[in-house]
């Protein structure tokens, strides 16, 4: 949760010692039913329809997922649907519209699926919208529906490096800053951390991957730890 309260994830961050600036997002998508929708992609696919101005297509298009007709008129209500810029719920929006995994076995299951099917990443042109710091890929979504579950893997894994690269090279020409930290389970991809990698080297920066420990929660605590060391008020707290 961020400090607005609201449920965060794909963040571009400006961080100095133990405080930070938020200095971009990804555009958040509506998460039907909450966090249920992190184990049934087909509802962040729904939320994807939703969010194209294709809410019509959901009870149809996901006929065979008990409560599709309901899920929609949530989505037109805006009941129960609390929004989220989390990366992972990007990739889950993949999967629904790919019928890839359409309920997972644990959250994470339909993403590793989905990189499981890359063979070679390709990127499409104008799939991203950058506007104010927040990127938006519902132009990339639009391009998953109706499309073979491979092709558009490859599709998403090769447009979202290429937008992220776009997105991260435009924040660091204005803050100056050349090193990119890179952190996140999404991270734990290797099609989008090794792409990412060698995107953002290509075009000058220093990116950053943990070695030690994960980038996903196993290193929070970390992190709280840096925080603290960094903030001479939370060390007065804790000493």
């Amino acid at each position: 949760m961020g400090p607005d309260a609201e449920s965060w994830g794909g963040e571009l961050l400006w961080v100095h010692g133990g405080q930070y600036q938020r200095v971009g997002h990804l555009k958040p998508l509506p998460q039907p039913g909450g966090d249920i929708a992190a184990r049934q992609p087909w509802r962040m696919g729904a939320a994807a329809l939703h969010a194209l101005g294709r809410g019509a297509e959901i009870s149809s298009r996901y006929h065979d997922q008990t409560g599709s007709a309901v899920l929609a008129q949530m989505l037109d209500k805006n009941i129960n649907t609390p929004y989220s810029s989390s990366c992972g719920r990007l990739f889950d929006a993949a999967c629904g519209l790919l019928g890839v995994v359409p309920k997972a076995g644990f959250e994470g299951h339909a993403p590793m699926v989905l990189e499981g099917l890359v063979s070679q990443p390709t990127a499409m042109r104008g799939g991203w919208r950058l506007a104010n710091g927040v990127l938006d890929l519902l132009p990339l979504l639009e391009q998953l529906i109706d499309r073979d579950a491979q092709q558009g893997a490859e599709l998403f894994h090769g447009t979202l490096i290429n937008a992220l690269t776009s997105w991260i090279e435009s924040a660091a020409m204005d803050t100056g800053c050349r090193m990119i930290v890179l952190s996140g389970g999404c991270f734990l991809n290797q099609v989008l951390a090794a792409g990412l990698l060698k995107s953002l080297r290509r075009i000058g920066l220093q990116p950053l991957l943990p070695r030690r420990l994960p980038p996903n929660d196993g290193a929070i605590s970390l992190g709280q730890a840096w925080v603290a060391a960094h903030d001479p008020e939370l060390g007065r707290l804790n000493s």
